[in-house]
């Protein structure tokens, strides 16, 4: 038996070890050619209809779906939680995440399954980065900004860490504890997954826009996730800042575990340290300097990499000026005026510090 057999046998055994899981709310257009195509490739798919009002559930059904439904529209979040836990009661290894909206290309899915055959504790993420002329130029920079700070709460480089397309063993999110909602939920698990020593890789994917439009809020969405990053990085410095060689931060028991277990504690808490982040990351980069000789190897996850403390505090400190130019220019392009200076700013002030440190 040859190599190529062995390796397709291989392949065709894993595949049916994973199911693919897709929330859908509304997406009666779409959601029949997503799950027939999903079908081509792996033998169990679960929709979670998440309150839709549109048929979608019976269209999924019909399709060859299992179907998971959700009374009332809950978001994202609260779906996926919903699906790794039927996941994992039905006794897969793994699921692989998918959008309804036909803006992930289910003929990726045997990568997806190739680099989890190599890989099989890691997370594997779909990155539409090599295909920059296809994404929005707005969405383009807000994906080169969010991946410096995920990728520095999850300490690694990610290359696209808004992508929902993924690959997650289950065994991994049977370990973490997932308190958010909404869009921050995917965010939450790159960042605790990545800050217990988890590796996440990469693997491309296909930029598909379409017309069927999208759930995700840009400004509130954003803030949320915003929020979630930067009091994470905040709690995970504070530690790394005082402990000796300890680069991976995430316990069960963690601030950011404790008080998103209440929702109005955790918007509190966010809030505060959102308004003070930019002081506090100041202090921090004083500590940086000044007590690796007391501490020794302290901002481990930082000084492993070879990543200046300096260029993020430059960073953090640009950020509100990035704001007032997004807001600028799109003001302008509403009386007809096209400015592109953002992106030279956000290429400077956010680079690759894992590859160019």
């Amino acid at each position: 038996m040859d190599n190529n057999t062995n390796t397709y046998r291989k392949g065709h055994t894993v595949a049916s070890q994973i199911c693919v899981v897709i929330p859908a709310y509304n997406a009666s257009k779409t959601i029949n050619d997503v799950v027939t195509k999903v079908l081509k490739h792996v033998s169990h798919v679960v929709v979670a209809d998440d309150g839709s009002t549109d048929g979608t559930a019976e269209i999924a059904r019909k399709a060859g779906a299992d179907v998971l439904t959700i009374g009332r529209n809950r978001g994202k979040g609260h779906v996926l939680k919903m699906l790794f836990q039927k996941s994992v009661e039905d006794g897969f290894d793994a699921v692989i995440t998918i959008d309804a909206d036909g803006q992930h290309d289910p003929e990726e899915i045997p990568s997806f399954i190739d680099a989890h055959i190599l890989h099989p504790g890691d997370i594997i993420v779909g990155s539409r980065m090599h295909e920059q002329e296809k994404i929005p130029r707005a969405r383009y920079n807000s994906m080169h900004i969010a991946r410096f700070y995920i990728s520095l709460a999850a300490n690694q480089f990610i290359d696209d860490t808004q992508c929902g397309y993924r690959l997650y063993p289950l065994s991994l999110l049977n370990d973490l504890i997932l308190t958010t909602e909404g869009y921050i939920t995917e965010t939450e698990i790159l960042i605790k997954a990545g800050d217990k020593g988890t590796v996440i890789r990469c693997i491309d994917s296909k930029a598909i826009y379409t017309d069927n439009g999208s759930h995700y809020r840009p400004v509130l969405d954003t803030t949320a996730i915003t929020g979630f990053v930067l009091t994470y990085l905040i709690m995970k410095w504070f530690k790394e800042g005082f402990i000796s060689d300890r680069p991976f931060t995430y316990t069960h028991n963690n601030i950011m575990n404790l008080t998103g277990k209440h929702k109005i504690i955790s918007i509190f808490f966010q809030a505060i340290i959102v308004v003070i982040s930019i002081p506090v990351c100041s202090l921090y980069f004083i500590e940086y300097l000044t007590m690796q000789n007391i501490v020794k190897n302290n901002f481990a996850s930082l000084r492993r990499r070879g990543i200046k403390f300096s260029k993020i505090v430059r960073a953090s400190y640009m950020l509100p000026f990035v704001l007032m130019i997004i807001i600028g220019e799109k003001t302008a392009s509403i009386v007809g005026i096209e400015i592109r200076s953002i992106d030279g700013f956000i290429k400077r002030y956010y680079p690759d510090l894992w590859s160019r440190s």
